[in-house]
């Protein structure tokens, strides 16, 4: 008797213990992304798109383009799992990231905000630039701003809407270069180099140095002060030496008969850029150490202001004729000069457009039909070899490529079946 029991015993831990083993590994694998369970997928699915895709398929490499296209599977209780695809993915090569950067420094603002702790600060805090140093520009007004007052949160939704390159800078200055690049890869991007404004007249040492910044409220009161900051840190591109071209026009309009230097200009490679949408799309679905310490307010504003078209902002206001609402959205719309009319469809995206590269990183769903996937891609299209010139084929390559890609990835969704339909209720934000 006393046996029969040891062994009943012995076999109820045996199956408790696999039960536990299985569910732990259950929710292991939906937190774990497959990373190109088939290879030859996104070729095959362009080849099968012969009209749209054969120019490019038949010259990838003058194109340098590269593609991540991430699959999303929800189950029932809607846990997303994912599965990654890619074409041509290579950290080495390098494209100039142009306005990507806007993205982590718009999440890397708002997490600041939150870590100062100090009441009464926030994203709507008048934020005033100070300036004590070559190239610095004093800021003490936003005229797109509502009553005028400069944000943190005006410049994010500058950012998000139109791509506004003086709202980064001075979100950069913010930030301060070092505080940028530290505090990214303590959330696992080692490679990623942010390290100047986009202000013309600045060069790598004048970038490394950051304004004294000035939070006050309407009373004038100053509620945090940051002083200049200088970072002392060599900040160059991780792959080493980077030169592309046959030559470029300097800042004072000079022919320079040589390869452009890359080497301390920004640098984040295709896979960096989507794991941060990945991440602040779907925070849970990461480490916490990866996360940015943002609130559910904070996401949501993002949210909103990266699916928003500049029609639909009231502050900042933007011209229809200047504005389309395809300004910003490359997948699907870059070909499109009319009203976008399918509200459902909403694509939460940043891009990139500098240099010859065309780049859009984008999560796309349709709150009506239950679609929902991540896509990524970068195109080099600069005929000549001559950089800074103003010739590139964004009209007539560029855009074109970008416009099908996102459409043939949305048609292939429409037609996927899938187990679980998802909830995107935390997506529809009007």
């Amino acid at each position: 008797m006393k046996n029969a029991i040891h062994f009943f015993l012995i076999l109820l831990v045996s199956i408790s213990f696999l039960f536990f083993t299985t569910s732990s590994y259950s929710q292991q694998t939906k937190q774990t992304e497959i990373t190109n369970p088939d290879g030859d997928f996104i070729e095959r699915l362009l080849k099968s798109h012969p009209k749209e895709f054969q120019n490019i398929l038949s010259n990838s490499k003058k194109y340098e383009v590269q593609i991540i296209y991430t699959q999303i599977n929800r189950d029932k209780n809607n846990v997303p799992s994912f599965k990654q695809y890619t074409y041509h993915l290579d950290p080495k090569n390098y494209f100039y990231p142009a306005s990507l950067v806007k993205l982590p420094c718009s999440a890397l603002a708002l997490e600041k905000l939150n870590r100062l702790k100090i009441p009464a600060l926030d994203k709507n805090t008048c934020m005033q630039t100070d300036s004590a140093y070559a190239c610095q520009r004093k800021i003490t007004k936003d005229t797109t701003a509502l009553n005028k007052v400069p944000t943190v949160a005006n410049y994010i939704k500058r950012m998000m809407l139109v791509s506004d390159n003086d709202a980064y800078s001075r979100i950069y200055e913010f930030l301060g270069q070092e505080y940028i690049n530290d505090e990214l890869n303590k959330k696992g991007y080692p490679d990623i180099r942010i390290t100047h404004r986009f202000d013309a007249d600045c060069d790598t040492k004048q970038n490394k140095c950051t304004n004294q910044i000035r939070f006050c409220n309407e009373n004038g009161q100053c509620l945090y002060n940051q002083p200049m900051v200088m970072n002392t840190k060599e900040l160059k591109n991780p792959t080493g030496i980077v030169k592309k071209g046959i030559g470029y026009i300097d800042g004072k309009g000079r022919m320079v008969h040589e390869p452009k230097d890359y080497t301390y200009m920004n640098y984040m490679n295709l896979q960096d850029i989507s794991d941060i949408l990945k991440t602040l799309i779907f925070p849970t679905s990461v480490a916490k150490e990866k996360r940015f310490d943002l609130t559910k307010e904070d996401y949501s504003f993002l949210y909103k202001y990266m699916s928003m078209y500049p029609r639909e902002s009231d502050y900042p206001r933007y011209n229809v004729k200047d504005f389309e609402d395809s300004y910003k959205k490359y997948f699907m719309y870059a070909n499109t000069h009319k009203k976008i009319e399918t509200d459902s469809l909403r694509i939460f995206n940043v891009v990139g457009q500098s240099y010859g590269n065309l780049a859009d990183c984008a999560y796309i769903i349709n709150l009506d039909r239950k679609i929902e996937f991540m896509l990524s891609a970068v195109i080099y299209v600069n005929e000549d070899g001559i950089l800074n010139d103003g010739k590139y084929e964004y009209k007539t390559i560029g855009f074109p490529f970008l416009d099908a890609l996102g459409d043939v990835f949305y048609d292939y969704e429409l037609k996927r079946k899938k187990n679980y339909l998802p909830d995107l209720s935390t997506f529809k934000l009007r």
